[in-house]
């Protein structure tokens, strides 16, 4: 094979990228897999992974200097001490803000597969219909028949702990044994599905954290320090999980500090013929040419390649021949709920720090009930017990706090939504020619925010919340309705959706762009509608199943 040439291009390393590059590799391609961001290696770079609070200089919070460098990123929690490492820097990759979007991204290998929730849910064909049924944007391409088998696939691969709950809404999937829900929380399920006859349900989290040995990964040990990095491989990641099954191969090359600027087209052949790529560090421009490329930059970066490619043929970019490119960029709306103190489990405790929640399926719209919004919202939350961080207001110092600290304090109960954002065209991005990057490059533009329908939504999500708490016989319930500000969720969604015609989408059924196809695009930029189920296990089944067509084609001859 010739230099800088391979069988199958990968761009990005996160939850898609890596599993382009796992299921590419098993089926005998040579793949180059491209990550903007340094290498992380498993174990080694979790520096902080296995330090006490006390061990930061700031007890793992967030410094002023911290806050001037990350106008970003200080909006909301992520900003910290603990693993600033992994959050790409606002001042060196800026982006231009038509309308407000928190906009949290992780350049480096493993992308945020490092920094992920992990809560791993099926969509049901009520989501892969709802764009049909209500007559909003286009028709998803495909049903959950054709995506099944695939959610099986990468369930059994990655590993996602959960309890099977025979709900239409929810699929159930391939689950390893369930995490406990504490004491409160099994009370509080029990009398939410009394009091509402079974119509709303609250059940375990299921989430990519392992709790048998798997795949030569060592079941979660309830630390809820995932973020720093697991070097248990407790919860998947591509460092844990498919980057060593592609390496197992001996087909992949893995080159981080490689920004990819644009695709490679062939207006002749109609095909893609590689990646130009700038070198992060020296700033030199490298070319590399392959027979297929995957796009799995992320959503908003796979919109920004996709706009600098092929602008010779389209103005606006590589796959903007329907005009589509860009358009209808979807998040999840969250920051609304209610949470209450729970009474007469005080002799009551639970083991270690369970790094999962407990989840409410969505009701509304479904089933007979009718609301002045479409589509619908789910809950995460948690029943727990405060712990020293608490304030006593009787207690400000002395022996008598440390002694009432080195106990338990109160159950409290809190659940908070996860809302639906239909696709807009009004919602979207561009490239923003007069703003540029560390390395010189345009950067995007993005112009965003709630529309009438999720606003009508909230006021739901927030009186819901209390409503149920209350039937659970919570106490002292508090309601609160924050910030809305898209991007929040970190589930950044749509930009080149798929669809069934090449005038109204950018990709077909197969994640294939129409303009060009033997490039796929896998990650969340493909996402036709967001549904309220957290997205990346759809991220995972989709490019699974991606990846088995392509090689199929390349064998025929077809691409």
């Amino acid at each position: 094979m010739a230099e800088n040439t391979y069988d199958a291009i990968v761009i990005g390393s996160g939850i898609s990228g890596g599993w382009a590059a796992k299921e590419l590799t098993e089926k005998g391609l040579k793949v180059l897999m491209l990550e903007r961001g340094r290498d992380v290696e498993h174990i080694k770079d979790y520096v902080n992974a296995t330090k006490d609070p006390w061990e930061f200089p700031h007890r793992g919070g967030r410094t002023q200097q911290m806050i001037h460098d990350y106008p970003a990123l200080k909006r909301d929690y992520p900003l910290n001490e603990t693993n600033l490492n992994f959050w790409a820097s606002d001042k060196d990759c800026p982006y231009t803000e038509i309308k407000r979007f928190d906009w949290f991204r992780g350049y480096q290998v493993g992308g945020r597969s490092l920094l992920w929730g992990r809560q791993s849910y099926r969509w049901s064909d009520l989501d892969f219909e709802a764009n049909a049924k209500d007559g909003i944007a286009v028709d998803w391409p495909v049903r959950y028949a054709d995506i099944a088998p695939w959610y099986a696939y990468a369930e059994k691969f990655a590993g996602i702990s959960g309890s099977k709950e025979n709900l239409p809404q929810l699929p159930d999937g391939e689950f390893m044994p369930a995490m406990d829900m504490t004491c409160v929380e099994k009370d509080v399920a029990e009398r939410i599905k009394k009091h509402y006859n079974n119509k709303r349900t609250m059940i375990i989290g299921r989430t990519a954290n392992i709790t048998v040995p798997h795949e030569g990964r060592t079941n979660c040990q309830f630390r809820n320090k995932c973020w720093l990095g697991c070097p248990f491989g407790g919860y998947f990641s591509t460092q844990s999980a498919t980057l060593p099954a592609a390496k197992k191969t001996g087909n992949l090359t893995l080159r981080p500090f490689s920004i990819v600027t644009k695709i490679l087209y062939d207006k002749d052949k109609k095909k893609a013929t590689g990646v130009e790529v700038l070198d992060a560090e020296t700033n030199k421009t490298y070319t590399y040419n392959s027979k297929i490329v995957f796009l799995n930059a992320s959503t908003l970066n796979s919109a920004w390649i996709l706009m600098n490619s092929a602008t010779d043929i389209w103005p606006d970019g590589l796959g903007s021949s329907s005009g589509q490119l860009g358009k209808n960029l979807m998040d999840h709306h969250l920051g609304v709920g209610a949470s209450g103190s729970v009474e007469g489990y005080e002799d009551k405790y639970y083991y270690g720090r369970r790094p999962n929640g407990i989840y409410i399926p969505r009701y509304r719209n479904l089933f007979g009930d009718k609301r002045d919004y479409l589509r619908g919202f789910g809950y995460q939350g948690s029943g727990s017990r405060q712990g020293w961080g608490r304030e006593i207001a009787e207690l400000s110092i002395g022996a008598e706090l440390k002694d009432a600290l080195s106990e338990p304090g109160g159950w409290t109960m809190g659940i908070m939504g996860f809302g639906e954002i239909l696709p807009n065209e009004k919602n979207k991005v561009t490239l923003d020619k007069n703003k540029k990057d560390k390395w010189g490059l345009n950067v995007l533009a993005i112009d965003c925010e709630l529309q009438e329908n999720e606003l009508k939504m909230r006021k739901d999500m927030m009186n819901d919340a209390a409503e149920m708490l209350e039937a659970a016989g919570v106490k002292n319930i508090g309601t609160y309705n924050n910030d809305a500000t898209p991007g929040r969720g970190i589930h950044e969604m749509g930009t080149a959706r798929m669809g069934k015609d090449a005038k109204t989408s950018v990709l077909n059924k197969w994640n294939q762009v129409w303009d060009a196809p033997n490039v796929f695009v896998t990650d969340g930029s493909f996402m036709t509608s967001a549904s309220c189920v957290n997205p990346s296990l759809s991220y995972m089944a989709f490019t699974a199943r991606a990846a088995d067509y392509a090689v199929s084609e390349l064998k025929k001859g077809n691409l």
